[in-house]
């Protein structure tokens, strides 16, 4: 462990803060300068990973503001998770030593809907790719379906579902990977699991795993 290694409190408390004054309109943009571009080229040292959804407007360092150096990032449509997923986030833990790992869902979510879509009955058949990246959120779908008492594809709360998978997605990292389960159980990783809303820029914490409080949880 480095010396200047933050806990996992300390690093939610930091990507907390910056959300709080990206959200005001009061942004710092630190770290974002000529000194740390030199600074960082010998080698990283990043205060925590987030996975995410590819959404154009869940720009990771903009959110949290962030700079250069501070976040490692892994995304694509849905933050669906993948071998090539995992093993990223396994190097961010394993090797980088960070003691935060952020899972970033949001409202409006594309992949959330196109999975929504493809329960219906009538639904037209999804370019295979597509199909196979948005497949593992149909469970969630499935489940609210049940849950929401005469819930259509055409009527479901969107949003429940979106939290629905992000939940699964936590609860299959630490599942399919020995690397981020032993890390919580040593006290050494924290994961939270946050729902960004695009009207107002807040990542509300939805799920935590591990040594991090949020307040209100």
């Amino acid at each position: 462990m480095t010396e200047d290694r933050l806990t996992p409190q300390q690093a939610w408390d930091e990507m907390s803060q910056g959300n709080e004054r990206f959200v005001a309109g009061v942004p710092g943009h630190p770290r974002q300068d000529v000194e740390r571009r030199h600074e960082i080229a010998a080698g990283q040292r990043p205060h925590a990973v987030l996975f995410g959804c590819s959404d154009s407007r869940l720009s990771a360092e903009i959110i949290f503001d962030k700079g250069l150096g501070d976040l490692f990032v892994v995304r694509n449509a849905g933050q669906v998770v993948s071998d090539s997923v995992i093993g990223s986030l396994e190097y961010a833990v394993a090797v980088l030593d960070v003691p935060l790992l952020v899972v970033l869902g949001h409202d409006a979510c594309g992949a959330v809907r196109a999975a929504i879509d493809s329960t219906g009955e009538d639904a037209p058949p999804l370019p295979p790719h597509i199909w196979r990246l948005i497949a593992p959120i149909v469970p969630a779908v499935r489940r609210v379906l049940r849950a929401s008492a005469g819930a259509t594809p055409q009527t479901v709360d969107a949003e429940l579902v979106g939290r629905e998978h992000l939940r699964d997605t936590v609860a299959e990292l630490m599942h399919s990977s020995d690397v981020i389960s032993e890390a919580v159980e040593a006290g050494r990783l924290g994961i939270v699991g946050a729902n960004y809303r695009l009207e107002e820029g807040t990542a509300v914490p939805d799920v935590i795993v591990g040594p991090v409080t949020v307040t209100g949880s």
